[in-house]
């Protein structure tokens, strides 16, 4: 005897009763988390949200557009012109334009910037962003005293005209018959007629060339010419120089018409920016869609 049983009683079969009660056990359990499982996919699936009506999503999308345009409202630059606020109200509260307005900012007040904060974006209040024809794509604004004012190539009187505007003056007078030296460097009357004169930096530190490149202003004007490729139909980008035709890449150009030359700064412009006759061939094509053409005498 070992406690109250013997030996023999750890090496007796197990009876048939207690296997079958075990087994029977067993397969219960088994079949259990099965039964659980049909149980939960029978349940039926939470019904979806009731579709809202049309006038309700027509009522989110105009409150959305408004609150937009009241937060782009309060972010919009001193003298953007209205018609071009309202198709470029976006990029006003996007990340990278805050970033460049304050850079702007805090640029003025350590030294002298070109031009005049009332006067970067110049080139809006000229004409209507839909009456947009021509577009002129520069680089920077000039960095010398008084000559920038927000239009490119151009200068206010009585700034005498530097040497690249020169030599598009001369490529005029070969080009447009009638047309004379006006004296001066003010290009505004071509801006009028709806002569994009765009730089793809807005702002300068004085005498310091391209010291604004990278801060955030390529991205506005990218967005500002995508605009223009996109929404209006025939206009004529005149491309000078590598840097404009690298900016001018995504022009559609089965929608718009682009002419591209050399540069006109002296160092480049006797090898094709004289004799291009971009103004006149521009003038054609503005007539062949029944526009009118540009008056490049209107200075």
């Amino acid at each position: 005897m070992i406690g109250q049983k013997t030996i023999n009683s750890f090496f007796s079969p197990v009876s048939k009763k207690r296997v079958s009660k075990e087994v029977n056990e067993t397969e219960k359990d088994a079949r259990e988390p099965k039964r659980k499982c049909a149980a939960v996919e029978a349940e039926p699936e939470s019904q979806p949200p009731c579709p809202l009506s049309p006038e309700q999503l027509d009522r989110i999308a105009r409150n959305k557009r408004a609150a937009l345009e009241r937060l782009a409202t309060a972010h919009t630059p001193p003298g953007f012109g209205e018609s071009w606020r309202k198709e470029l109200q976006a990029e006003f509260v996007k990340p990278y334009f805050k970033k460049l307005m304050d850079f702007v900012s805090e640029e003025r007040k350590r030294c002298t910037v070109y031009p005049p904060a009332d006067q970067v974006f110049t080139w809006t209040e000229m004409c209507s962003i839909r009456d947009v024809k021509v577009v002129i794509l520069g680089q920077d604004p000039y960095h010398g005293p008084g000559q920038a004012h927000g239009l490119c190539f151009s200068v206010k009187r009585p700034v005498s005209p530097p040497p690249s505007l020169e030599n598009m003056y001369k490529e005029l007078a070969s080009d447009i018959e009638g047309f004379q030296h006006p004296g001066h460097g003010d290009l505004t009357g071509w801006a009028k007629q709806g002569v994009l004169l765009l730089n793809a930096v807005l702002t300068v530190k004085a005498h310091q060339a391209n010291s604004h490149k990278d801060k955030g202003w390529e991205n506005f004007t990218d967005a500002v010419v995508q605009w223009l490729s996109s929404n209006l139909e025939g206009v004529v980008f005149m491309l000078w120089g590598s840097y404009a035709q690298k900016k001018g890449a995504s022009i559609n150009r089965k929608r718009h018409h682009v002419l591209q030359a050399v540069h006109p700064s002296p160092l480049s412009a006797h090898r094709g920016f004289f004799g291009c006759k971009h103004f006149s061939k521009a003038n054609d094509l503005l007539e062949k869609q029944g526009k009118s053409p540009i008056d490049w005498k209107a200075l």
